[in-house]
């Protein structure tokens, strides 16, 4: 318990430091509360023993997650404002991260083993950071040199990839020890609404995971156009798209869009259609889609 204690501490405060970088980049006034809710946190992790029991380790997790919301809710209202977020933190080409758990890989046990959150998290999880950033270098290097020959096979490994990357920080922030139980507020209106009980909903989503054919996953998902939840399978992660991304500027390239017109020439097509675009409508997607920040990982 000694060494995971160590490990997950040094953690912690690696994390924290990372939000006072952060705070200081963004210049933000030491009078703000955010400083003391980080100053809190330091005060609890100083003051905690050597010698530390299951109990405290849980109770350090805990700490972690609300100081995690308390950061969340701070710069979602500053973003409504418009007083943060002038410079922001994007992930550049290439340099995809894997994100840090907000609790001990043993903390779920014992319905998810520390064994497999270790190697699901470090290894798996992982591997498709890697992949998505070689897929965004290898996309790079084409454009840059005109080629491109393997652009469908860097495309493929763009969106599996990226998916797995996406999919799994969400997954990761979808748990917690503390799990459990029904949700409230708006969340379980709309699930009342529109699936008819929670006990119904939790039944089609177990069957979505369930019956799956092959690998992927089950996804609870809000439909923007029709305003209401829905529940989707995913085989793998993807079929050449990625999840957790808002769609900007569309190109339909079925054969209906096209080819009674053009007939097989569908490259003619493709560069016709620039004629056409409406900038101004992808510009104001864009503007209503940018509203949503996620931590950049």
């Amino acid at each position: 318990m000694m060494s995971k204690f160590e490990e997950y501490f040094k953690e912690v405060g690696q994390w924290n430091e990372r939000w006072k970088k952060f705070l200081e980049a963004e210049e933000i006034s030491k009078s703000e509360s955010v400083w003391d809710n980080l100053d809190r946190f330091t005060d609890i992790v100083e003051n905690l023993s050597s010698t530390v029991d299951e109990k405290a380790l849980v109770n350090l997790q805990l700490e972690v997650e609300t100081l995690h919301n308390e950061m969340e809710n701070y710069f979602s209202s500053r973003q409504q404002v418009g007083s943060i977020w002038i410079n922001e933190p994007a992930v550049p080409l290439g340099q995809h991260k894997l994100p840090p758990l907000a609790y001990p890989y043993e903390s779920l046990e014992p319905f998810i083993s520390s064994e497999i959150m270790k190697l699901h998290h470090q290894k798996h999880h992982q591997t498709y950071v890697d992949g998505l950033n070689q897929a965004e270098e290898n996309l790079k290097k084409a454009r840059e040199n005109g080629d491109y020959s393997l652009l469908n096979h860097w495309t493929k490994e763009l969106a599996f990839h990226g998916s797995g990357h996406y999919l799994h920080t969400v997954f990761w922030e979808n748990m917690s020890p503390k799990g459990g139980g029904k949700p409230e507020g708006k969340l379980i209106n709309m699930i009342d609404s529109y699936f008819g009980s929670f006990e119904v909903f939790k039944k089609h989503f177990t069957e979505a995971g369930s019956q799956l054919r092959g690998a992927g996953w089950a996804l609870l998902v809000w439909s923007p156009r029709s305003r209401h939840l829905e529940i989707l399978q995913s085989e793998s992660h993807m079929i050449y798209t990625q999840w957790d991304t808002t769609p900007l500027l569309v190109l339909d390239v079925w054969e209906h869009a096209y080819y009674p017109q053009y007939k097989n020439n569908r490259r003619a097509y493709a560069e016709n259609w620039w004629q056409v675009v409406n900038w101004r409508d992808v510009e104001k997607r864009l503007e209503r889609a940018s509203e949503i920040k996620w931590p950049p990982y």
